[in-house]
């Protein structure tokens, strides 16, 4: 579970661990994961975007707090592919 912060997907301590250009999300390296779908990181099958390079240091917004439940974000019928922004 993470959250968006500006361009950037936080883990829910704050660390950086993945950037957004428009809706397509890369890990922080720049490797291409998937797509931002009702606030889910899904796999769309777009192929491979290639790699978008790395950053820089983001920053560390801090933990949000208790987000509380999210209840039913709808399913979008695409495969969830958020682990693969922890993987190193």
């Amino acid at each position: 579970m993470g959250f968006v912060n500006g361009r950037f997907i936080h883990d829910m301590h704050g660390r950086a661990i993945g950037q957004l250009n428009g809706t397509h999300v890369h890990r922080l390296r720049g490797q291409y994961v998937g797509e931002l779908d009702n606030q889910m990181v899904v796999d769309k099958h777009l192929g491979n975007l290639g790699n978008i390079g790395n950053p820089g240091n983001p920053g560390n917004p801090g933990s949000p707090g208790n987000p509380g439940s999210r209840g039913n974000s709808g399913y979008t019928g695409h495969a969830d592919v958020f682990h693969k922004l922890l993987e190193e």
